[in-house]
This record gives structure tokens, C-alpha cells and sequence, in this order.
């Protein structure tokens, strides 16, 4: 079954609760099925900075995520909620959502800031290789061009067709 395509509009509006999005931002860690306790008491924890998080915190955590959050996550088919086991996962339409959070890890690549440093590198190499520059002129230009070519396009498909943040390898 294909997974429901969701509008930009759906996707803020999940976004813009920051309960949501601390649960979204801990599936995704996880990358794996999560017990509703777990998930209320880590999301306790950030809002509380306190370990363990105050009882009645934890309780309003548990019961806004059961009661509103994940029904409403899991109609959208966000996540895969099972509401009598206390089981949630990612669903299908996650990787509709995760190109509009922000990577949480500091090894997320800004793929713009890449491709503008790829570019901009490849120009100053090329302007030094045509200007006879000592080891730039030892490669010729079209040399330079199509190496700066190569890495253009290999980040392209990459970018393209590797797992996108939030995407579990074979999903």
C-alpha cells in the first residue's frame, strides 16, 4: 500500500508542537520500536532537564502522547502506534516529515554548504591550473573540470538515493 502523501501545511502543523517533535527526534534515533513509557520519560527528561524527570511531568508527557500525539501521528501514518501494547515505531510517511526537521547530530551535511564548497573550490582550482599556478598547471584544465565534475555529481546521487535523515537502511 502506498503511504498517503501528505501536504506541506500537515507537515508544519505536526512540526510546530514541540512535544511531537522531541517524539519524532527520539523514533528516529532509536530506529526502533519504542515503549510508550520510554518515549514519555525521555521526552519528560528534555523538558525537565532532570533525570529522572519529576513524576507528574512524566504522567502529562505519557498521557498528552497517548491521548493526542501519537492517534494523531499515527492517522497521519507518521508512526505505527499500537495503543494496547503501548508500542510506537516510524511508519510509512516519516520520510515525508524528516526533510523539514533539522538533523539533530553535528554530522548532518548541510547538503547546500557542500555543494557551494565543491563549486567554489573547483573554480579556484581551475583559475590557478589556467593561470600556470606551480601544481594546479601540472594537470591540464579539462582535467581539473571533469574531476570537479565527477564529485559534483557522485554527492548528487548520493544525496539523491542514500537513506535520507530519518530513513532506516531497506525501508
Amino acid at each position: 500500500m502506498t503511504p498517503k502523501q501528505l501536504s506541506e501545511h500537515e507537515i508544519h502543523d505536526v512540526l510546530r508542537n514541540e512535544r511531537r517533535t522531541r517524539l519524532l527526534e527520539h523514533l528516529h534515533r532509536e530506529r526502533d520500536t519504542v515503549s510508550l513509557r520510554e518515549l514519555s520519560e525521555h521526552i519528560a527528561m528534555l523538558e525537565t532537564g532532570e533525570t529522572p524527570p519529576p513524576r507528574r511531568v512524566r504522567e502529562s508527557v505519557y498521557n498528552s502522547c497517548h491521548q493526542s500525539h501519537l492517534p494523531k501521528l499515527h492517522r497521519m501514518g507518521i508512526v505505527d502506534y499500537e495503543p494496547n501494547r503501548k508500542l510506537v515505531r516510524l511508519g510509512d510517511t516519516w520520510t515525508q516529515v524528516s526533510p523539514y526537521m533539522n538533523p539533530s547530530t553535528e554530522s548532518a551535511i548541510m547538503w547546500p554548504v557542500y555543494s557551494l564548497l565543491i563549486g567554489s573550490v573547483g573554480m579556484v582550482v581551475i583559475a590557478l591550473s589556467s593561470l600556470g599556478v606551480a601544481f594546479f598547471a601540472t594537470v591540464p584544465i579539462l582535467g581539473w573540470v571533469g574531476l570537479f565534475l565527477v564529485v559534483s555529481i557522485a554527492s548528487a546521487l548520493y544525496q539523491e538515493y542514500a537513506p535520507k535523515w530519518g530513513e532506516t537502511v531497506g525501508s
